[in-house]
């Protein structure tokens, strides 16, 4: 699979990674402290190629993924589930660089998904209401089910506040999340 956009990653072992699974360059960003002049060899790639980020899941990996996409509008956005970027040799390290090739093809492989489908007639956008049902922005299991949709779906974790603007931006309609939602539910994945 060749990648024409520039993937941006947190580091040397994310890019060797990456890889190994895609034919494709890398942008990294040698840490949760990204640099300006990183944030403009990010910019330049995203006006040439285009870009997608594809930072680990955790917290200095959002925080990357927050900083590139403040300061570069429009990239594209690849994520990895907890479960599918964590070391078991290393204890409880959470990193690209852990995954299964296999994993961040499909992750890769969502964001072409995402792209080719086609919403202009589902354009009903979620709303913090929307959310209120399913307990995912109040209650005891409201992580644990925001982990669980962001993996079913593809998008990644998001806080409560930032759930409605990532399902948006994602063009997530009421109905798919009424539908992955009725899944996650009936298989008991948010169950802690």
């Amino acid at each position: 699979m060749k990648i024409n956009e520039i993937i941006v990653v947190e580091g040397k072992k994310d890019t060797i990674k990456i890889k190994q699974a895609v034919e494709a360059d890398t942008i990294e960003t040698n840490g949760s402290a990204v640099s300006q002049s990183t944030l403009e060899m990010i910019k330049h790639a995203s006006t040439k190629r285009g870009v997608i980020i594809f930072t680990d899941p955790d917290y200095p990996g959002e925080r990357i993924r927050h900083i590139v996409d403040k300061g570069i509008p429009g990239c594209k956005h690849a994520f990895l589930p907890k479960r599918e970027a964590k070391s078991y040799k290393v204890g409880k390290s959470v990193g690209i660089e852990h995954a299964s090739v296999e994993a961040i093809r499909r992750a890769l492989d969502h964001v072409y998904g995402i792209m080719e489908a086609t919403k202009a007639d589902k354009a009903v956008t979620v709303q913090k209401q929307d959310l209120m049902p399913y307990g995912l922005i109040a209650g005891p299991d409201a992580r644990a089910r925001r982990e669980a949709l962001g993996d079913y779906l593809h998008i990644g974790y998001t806080n409560g506040k930032q759930l409605v603007k990532r399902l948006n931006m994602f063009q997530i309609t009421k109905d798919e999340l009424d539908a992955a939602m009725l899944h996650i539910l009936e298989r008991g994945d948010c169950d802690e």
